[in-house]
């Protein structure tokens, strides 16, 4: 479990092809791994990834085809800079919300502009998660925290302070960019517990249309 509070920008180092797999070696930056072990799990852009090997300031983490697949990270290549946060320990402080590390869908930036010192982006959806965005909710864009501040059909805007342009990748966003894109883990238990009611109800009223059930018994 993440908070989407980046901690370091990492460098990837090396990126090693394993049939439809692939094995990343990060630069953790600033990111201490003093108490970082084999196993524990880093978010790399948003992404859970497992610590496989690593050294005072490196780690590697093999990436399925899963993965691949559904995130950003396939386009990652050595050089290129990538939000981390460790997974959040009991004791610490919720700075953000609540982060699994499991991306929902891949957006794109299609509007950048200054407003006062900060910058106001607008990112198109994938339409199965225009949904779950909702104005003043949070989402998590590439690992980081923000708050929605406009939805329109699956396009919606942030706005990002210098200090979060400082100290993340979306300062060196450009329109076009591919983010990953985690929605809000509330929003997706509220539609499930919905669902299930409603299927519920479908249940009750089938069973006494068809006799199984007496009105005011059951």
């Amino acid at each position: 479990m993440f908070t989407g509070i980046i901690a370091a920008i990492g460098t990837v180092t090396d990126v090693q092809l394993k049939g439809k797999d692939a094995v990343l070696q990060i630069d953790c930056g600033k990111l201490p791994l003093d108490d970082t072990v084999l196993g524990d799990s880093i978010a790399v852009n948003g992404c859970c990834l497992t610590v496989v090997e690593m050294g005072s300031d490196w780690f590697k983490a093999d990436v399925s085809a899963e993965t691949l697949r559904c995130t950003t990270i396939g386009s990652l290549q050595n050089g290129s800079k990538v939000n981390l946060e460790k997974a959040m320990l009991a004791s610490d402080r919720f700075g953000g919300h609540i982060v699994s590390g499991h991306v929902d869908g891949v957006g794109e930036l299609v509007v950048m502009k200054a407003d006062g010192d900060s910058l106001k982006l607008e990112f198109s959806a994938p339409a199965e998660l225009k949904r779950y965005i909702a104005a003043k909710g949070s989402i998590t864009i590439d690992g980081t925290s923000l708050t929605v501040n406009s939805v329109m059909d699956n396009l919606f805007t942030i706005n990002v302070i210098p200090h979060t342009q400082q100290e993340t990748i979306i300062g060196a966003y450009s329109v076009g960019q591919r983010v990953n894109l985690e929605v809000d883990l509330i929003a997706r238990y509220l539609e499930r517990l919905q669902v299930s009611e409603q299927q519920s109800q479908v249940d009750r009223d089938f069973l006494h249309e068809h006799g199984f059930m007496e009105t005011g018994k059951h």
